[in-house]
């Protein structure tokens, strides 16, 4: 059997990489070994000013295996034509210097005797019967010893304290507390690089800079300067030197090593050893190069330009590169500090729902999010302004997968386990084949115990400890994206639990999610508005009005920030905030599904006349609900101006089931 394809580059304009490029017409196989599958998918582009695939005609003959970072890109619906990772760039890099095979060796000797001694430590402790006594000490020893082994073990330790797939939990809130502060690099060598990369004395470009680094980090380190030409203040980021070489000689032994685990790997995990360096590889090289930083920056600038209520610094690209970057000082509190916020009279509210609000955009709106967003990262701007800084581990999410996880909410809300369970397979939890039906009492058992207690008492540490148990007893990984996701959901979580310990993180995060379920003009959105109002077939009149006081709430509350308020006269009509909930583009495209649609029609006549009475009351109190939120005067002249199209559509509507018929 074949399939037939080329690829074909063209040019995708800036600015819309969050949204995703999809290339209509490709079949993208979820199984590369099933060629037969007709199987639609949509390839993405994840980086912007790349470049777009087009199919037009390259032969794939037979039942061809995929590479590891293949069916990273299967999984995740996006296609990297132009990576700074692959474990070929990798192998070459580190054989191609001189002294590369004794440098391997006496680093893979350090390695694998430090590991091999912790090792033998772990199984004395099981043969003597003392293994879970001494976890606490032995989940500390472990931590040390990352931090000994180098910036890319701490690295490594870092993303294994989000990886209940692979590390047991007590070892995991251990290594949660691991830091990449390290000793900062002599200011004389750091100046140095800066200069190489300007080409020019720092006195032309600064009027001072700071003698003492701001912060320092395992890959790089901070300092805090003026710019000569404007008095602006600016911060400078430069990568620690020498840092590249050790970074590519251990991911060459990491890939090497997990050769060796493949087998135990796809056991446990259901993938290979190999990918999961592989994700880890590609987000560590990714950090390494400023330039996709400054890439970073700027997509997020674009993705909250109209968002009066988050800031986000401006990169100053001509005097960055590939080992500095320099940006646009924050002057602001950071999250490190709650105390200060509190005293600076900052509406603690106000600003930890503008901040889950923030990352509820990233994660579900744009599709791309810090992956790393802790406290020393995320400042209080004394206006009500949320501040990120440090964009060098962002994450991104095809449109399938965002998607998905609002199928996930979908589901949860429906309580439809099954599905849930699915959507864990459709999104690489688990291997495309495997058995969900012993999974899924654990997710009922763990949604209802979580969701039973409401809004108030839920939240989402509790979740993943019951998760990270679950995900322990299954053959399920945990992709590095949403990894990325769980992590960042938690910190920011904790973040608002400091500042304010009776704040309720889903309280927040549920009127947003109900906004855009009843806002959004996505068609995918609407049908699944359909899907969270009809349970088992039958409209859900109270779910309705539930969704629409929360999503009143939700906008409510934005335009309550004190950021919000300063920025209104300034706001142009494009912006994201509305002053209310504008229900008038979904009344339309409502009542257009309603003409043309005869299964929903037959569902909400259902609805109106249910238990042989008309519901007149739960029409009323949903309108008296909205009636201050719809411009029905606007509504009506849009209705007039669509329906020539409307009629049309019935038309074909009509005409098509006709045809079924005969």
């Amino acid at each position: 059997m074949e399939a037939v394809f080329v690829c074909r580059a063209t040019t995708i304009s800036p600015g819309n990489r969050s949204a995703g490029s999809s290339i209509n017409g490709l079949p993208w196989l979820s199984n590369p070994l099933k060629l037969g599958k007709n199987n639609q998918r949509l390839r993405e582009i994840s980086r912007r000013r790349v470049t777009k695939v087009v199919p037009v005609a390259v032969v794939v003959s037979g039942l061809s295996s995929s590479t590891a970072l293949e069916q990273l890109d299967i999984e995740r619906g996006v296609c990297i034509p132009f990576r700074k990772y692959t474990p070929d760039t990798v192998r070459n890099k580190v054989l191609e210097s001189r002294g590369a095979v004794l440098s391997l060796i006496g680093r893979g000797v350090e390695i694998v005797w430090s590991l091999g001694l912790y090792w033998s430590t772990l199984t004395y402790d099981f043969l003597v019967g003392r293994d879970e006594e001494v976890v606490p000490y032995r989940a500390r020893q472990l931590r040390k010893l990352l931090c000994k082994l180098g910036p890319s073990f701490i690295k490594a330790g870092q993303v294994l304290a989000n990886r209940p797939d692979i590390i047991r939990e007590d070892y995991m809130n251990e290594l949660c507390i691991l830091q990449d502060d390290v000793p900062s690099f002599p200011n004389q060598i750091a100046f140095g690089i800066i200069e190489e990369e300007l080409g020019q004395p720092l006195e032309k470009v600064f009027s001072k800079i700071s003698s003492q680094t701001i912060a320092a980090a395992s890959l790089g380190q901070v300092y805090r300067a003026t710019l000569r030409d404007t008095g602006e203040d600016v911060a400078i980021k430069v990568l620690r030197p020498g840092i590249e070489p050790i970074i590519y000689r251990d991911l060459f032994l990491f890939r090497t090593l997990a050769s060796f685990l493949n087998g135990i790997s796809l056991q446990k995990l259901g993938c290979n050893a190999e990918l999961i360096v592989d994700e880890f590889g590609e987000k560590l090289l990714e950090e390494l190069d400023y330039t996709l930083e400054a890439r970073n920056i700027e997509d997020f600038i674009e993705n909250f330009k109209n968002d009066p209520t988050v800031k986000i610094p401006s990169v100053y690209k001509h005097l960055s590169g590939s080992r500095v970057i320099v940006m646009e000082w924050i002057d602001g509190i950071r999250c490190t500090n709650p105390q200060a916020i509190k005293e600076a009279g900052i509406d603690l509210n106000g600003f930890l729902t503008v901040g889950v609000s923030a990352a509820l955009r990233q994660l579900l709106e744009f599709g791309l999010f810090h992956g790393d967003p802790h406290p020393g990262n995320i400042f209080a701007m004394r206006d009500g302004r949320i501040a990120y800084v440090d964009f060098g581990n962002v994450a991104v999410l095809s449109q399938q997968n965002k998607q998905i996880l609002i199928d996930a909410v979908v589901h949860a809300v429906n309580e439809d386990y099954v599905e849930m369970a699915n959507d864990f397979t459709r999104l690489g939890f688990l291997a495309s084949g495997t058995d969900v039906s012993p999974i899924v009492p654990a997710l009922e058992s763990i949604w209802q115990n979580s969701a039973g207690k409401g809004l108030a008492d839920f939240n989402f540490r509790s979740v993943t400890g019951k998760f990270n148990q679950l995900v322990y007893q299954y053959p399920i990984r945990i992709p590095e994206r949403f990894s990325l996701v769980i992590r960042s959901l938690l910190t920011q979580e904790g973040i608002c639990f400091t500042l304010q310990r009776d704040f309720k993180f889903l309280e927040v995060a549920y009127p947003y999610v109900a906004k855009r379920l009843l806002t959004d003009p996505n068609p995918a959105l609407r049908e699944r508005l359909i899907q969270v109002l009809f349970k088992d077939g039958v409209f859900q009149w109270k779910r309705l009005e539930n969704l629409i006081v929360l999503a009143k709430e939700n906008v409510a509350k934005m335009n309550s920030n004190p950021a919000f308020q300063v920025k209104k006269m300034q706001r142009s009509s494009s912006s994201q905030i509305e002053r209310k909930l504008d229900l008038t583009d979904t009344i339309k495209d409502g009542a257009r599904t309603f003409f043309i649609d005869a299964g929903i029609r037959r569902q909400l006549l259902l609805a109106l006349t249910e238990d042989s009475k008309l519901h007149i009351q739960e029409l009323v109190d949903v309108y008296r609900l909205v009636e201050d939120d719809v411009d029905i005067p606007s509504v009506a002249l849009n209705m007039l101006q669509g329906l020539p199209s409307v009629t049309r559509d019935i038309m074909l509507s009509w005409s098509e089931s006709v045809l079924a018929d005969r």
